[in-house]
């Protein structure tokens, strides 16, 4: 068996082209059920995101195992084979082993180390065995898969530093206050990065939420999405002398918050440390601020300051991933090869069961009547001695070597020994 992938990706082809052979809803299990009718795909699990669509295929045959799986698609989705052909990448074997570990351990990913393709990668994978779509290779290298994604996150720290605004502003914001989750927050406008990062601040515990804006209906959506009360806009800076935490990102073409008010702000909270955010483009929040002390001021430059180091760490942390992803490869392969000498071992151990088996009964029958117990001592030494003399041919069809297949063949003529064609592949 062959191990496949065809797919395309956010790096080989643009978002109309991707929306295009999704695999969405009904159609996913509809694609499913029609793959498996392919006489050259035995195997198939499709994976589809906003992000990638693949077929991870066993097949008997890579090259018309590659037409079958293109025509397919282009069929299924009624897009010309002309277009698909410009995006689509082809992996085969070992290569198709390390696609595989690299998907699941986001390797592959948009950002390196994101955790949503484990999961996604998973939901694939029991959608195909809900259709009984997969089989022993395809079993084994998804699970394994998975298993070297949770090893990559145990041994390197690929997924610990924030690489988007909104992570990095938690994340500093917990290097700021060691009891993050008794501080209070306010977040001020309503930007699509100012509410990222407000949801990771809840989910990191923090409960005391404060919500202002112009508009006071988004104000109260965003109040009662957060659990959280709505302050006037007019107002807001009479609550920042208990607000410890504040993310700000308005549409106002000004500052909105100035250094003497903080100061006025810091006598009131008696100089306890306050932490602030500016997500706007212009900046809202004067930036002088940043002289007052235990004040600490970030704003999108700076904040994509942090973030650029922090995605060379992840550099860092996924070649000590890839150098697993190699090891792990080796791994599967010796298991794969294994595979090739099934059926022989099966036949060998057959044909020497059924050779000990027939003497051991015409020797008891010779030996005339005799104790339970006798029998059993000879039935036990008969099996013994068959069990030692297979052995090193088994080990030696199992193991890995170069010259396996003159192997096999070498010990199915010696034995004269019939074995299920197709299952040694």
């Amino acid at each position: 068996m062959n191990i496949l992938v065809v797919g395309l990706n956010h790096k080989t082809a643009p978002i109309e082209v991707r929306e295009k052979i999704a695999f969405d809803g009904t159609k996913l299990e509809e694609a499913i059920n029609a793959l498996k009718k392919s006489n050259t795909v035995k195997e198939n699990i499709i994976l589809s995101t906003c992000n990638r669509v693949e077929i991870y295929a066993g097949v008997t045959d890579i090259d018309s195992g590659t037409e079958s799986i293109k025509n397919f698609i282009s069929g299924f989705h009624n897009v010309p084979r002309d277009l698909l052909d410009k995006s689509l990448y082809l992996h085969s074997g070992t290569d198709a082993i390390r696609h595989m570990y690299r998907v699941a351990s986001s390797l592959d990913s948009m950002i390196v180390g994101e955790p949503q393709i484990l999961g996604q990668l998973k939901d694939a994978y029991d959608e195909a065995l809900k259709y009984k779509s997969t089989g022993v290779v395809l079993n084994k290298l998804m699970r394994k898969s998975v298993s070297v994604a949770k090893r990559i996150r145990t041994e390197t720290k690929i997924a610990e530093s924030a690489v988007s605004i909104s992570f990095a502003a938690v994340e500093l914001a917990k290097k700021i206050f060691d009891d993050l989750p008794t501080k209070s927050f306010m977040l001020l406008g309503a930007g699509e990065m100012a509410e990222l990062a407000a949801r990771n601040l809840i989910n990191s515990g923090v409960r005391d939420v404060l919500i202002t804006n112009r508009t006071i209906a988004r104000a109260e959506e965003l109040a009662l999405e957060f659990h959280g009360k709505v302050v006037p806009f007019e107002n807001f800076s009479n609550e920042l002398s208990h607000t410890d935490i504040l993310i700000c990102s308005t549409g106002a073409p000004h500052y909105i918050l100035l250094k003497d008010q903080v100061h006025r702000i810091m006598k009131e909270r008696k100089q306890k440390p306050m932490f602030i955010i500016d997500i706007s483009v212009p900046r809202n929040i004067d930036p002088q601020i940043n002289d007052i002390d235990n004040v600490y001021l970030y704003d999108v430059d700076s904040l994509q300051g942090i973030i650029e180091i922090n995605i060379q760490e992840r550099a860092k942390e996924a070649e000590k991933a890839e150098l697993i992803v190699d090891e792990e490869i080796g791994s599967f392969l010796r298991w794969h090869a294994s595979l090739a000498a099934t059926p022989t071992v099966v036949a060998l151990r057959n044909k020497a069961e059924e050779i000990r088996k027939a003497e051991f009964e015409k020797t008891i029958k010779k030996l005339g009547p005799m104790e339970e117990e006798k029998i059993k001592a000879i039935e036990y030494l008969t099996v013994s001695i068959v069990n030692k003399l297979i052995h090193p041919p088994t080990a030696a069809l199992k193991s890995d070597n170069n010259d396996k297949e003159a192997m096999l063949d070498m010990v199915q003529k010696l034995f004269q020994l019939e074995t299920e064609k197709g299952k040694d592949e």
